[in-house]
């Protein structure tokens, strides 16, 4: 056997041994150990809790929730995990709103260039299930970004404050998928594919799209969009047409935000907190916020992920070997 040959086995050996290592430990890590603390959480209460930033009159409480990076439900949040946006966790808190009858304002501080459709709409749902069950004042603080979904789920607020610089707008929807068929037929990769019909490998990377296929995915994309026109119109107190006049994906600042009618004032969070009490005629409320709840990484002062050091390649070749995201419509504005 000659020498490339066996170079070619060793390698398709060796890359056999990576991918069995790396799910053996994806999935150790995943599940033995979510499950370990799914139990602790379910033993010990919320993952959250509430942080006082201003005290004053317990029976009348200001809640201020954060909405930061991409809103996708990921599942529950592993200790070797990187800490970011949880989706149940902020499910979990507006349903403690509609619970809690000494929270009279919500502030809304979104950093976020969006998410998943269905993610977005769950928050939207709690928000306006709010509204109309407790009739509580809602004020957003848009930070650095909120686009796309992040948009979408501020647009049913009382009031909306932007920064300057704010990057908001992308009223769109978005589908996505790889297609490198004319790659693998050039390295000579084939592919075999068996189904039950001719659309079950629908948005395949290895074949192109055909007609048939892009209309249907265009028709699902378009009442997405027509729902997201109809909640910015109703929340924004505009028509359908004005809407959509600035409801081509395109992106703003705050100033473009403000004067298209998708935004209301300048002001940061403290700004918009001050607001909310001065507007809404509170006395002398407590404000506070929600922050995660000590958990078994951080008595230690960091995540447990950050005790195991990895280089680029390793995380490349974990995401290769273990990733699989299906193509699914979005609420989001670029690539994160």
């Amino acid at each position: 056997m000659s020498t490339k040959r066996w170079i070619a086995l060793i390698s398709a050996a060796a890359l056999v041994v990576v991918s069995i290592g790396v799910n053996s430990l994806s999935y150790i890590f995943t599940r033995d150990f979510n499950a370990l603390f799914e139990d602790s959480f379910a033993m010990t209460g919320a993952t959250y809790e509430e942080t006082v930033l201003d005290q004053g009159d317990s029976n009348e409480r200001i809640a201020v929730l954060d909405v930061s990076g991409v809103i996708q439900d990921t599942g529950p949040a592993s200790p070797f995990a990187a800490a970011g946006y949880n989706h149940q966790s902020l499910l979990n808190q507006l349903a403690d709103i509609q619970e809690d009858q000494t929270i009279k304002g919500i502030v809304l501080h979104v950093d976020s260039p969006g998410g998943g459709v269905v993610e977005s709409s769950d928050i939207y749902d709690e928000i306006v299930a709010i509204q109309k069950n407790r009739d509580i004042p809602i004020y957003v603080s848009m930070g650095s970004m909120a686009a796309s979904g992040g948009y979408y789920i501020s647009a049913p607020a009382d009031k909306i404050f932007v920064h300057p610089e704010t990057i908001t707008g992308s009223i769109g929807v978005i589908m996505e998928s790889l297609n490198y068929a004319e790659l693998a037929d050039k390295i000579g990769i084939d592919f075999n594919t068996i189904k039950t019909g001719p659309y079950k490998d629908m948005m395949s990377p290895n074949r192109e799209m055909t007609k048939a296929e892009r209309d249907m995915l265009q028709e699902m994309i378009n009442d997405s969009y027509e729902r997201f026109v109809g909640i910015v119109a109703d929340g924004r107190d505009m028509s359908v047409a004005d809407v959509k006049k600035v409801a081509d994906g395109r992106i703003m600042n705050g100033r473009q935000a403000i004067e298209s009618g998708l935004a209301d004032d300048y002001g940061k969070l403290p700004d918009v907190v001050d607001a909310l009490i001065t507007e809404q005629g509170f006395k002398n409320p407590t404000v506070f916020e929600y922050t995660p709840a000590d958990s078994f990484s951080s008595l230690f002062g960091t995540s447990v992920s950050g005790l195991f050091k990895k280089n680029a390649e390793t995380e490349l070749i974990q995401k290769l070997l273990t990733d699989y995201q299906a193509p699914r419509m979005m609420y989001l504005y670029g690539e994160r």
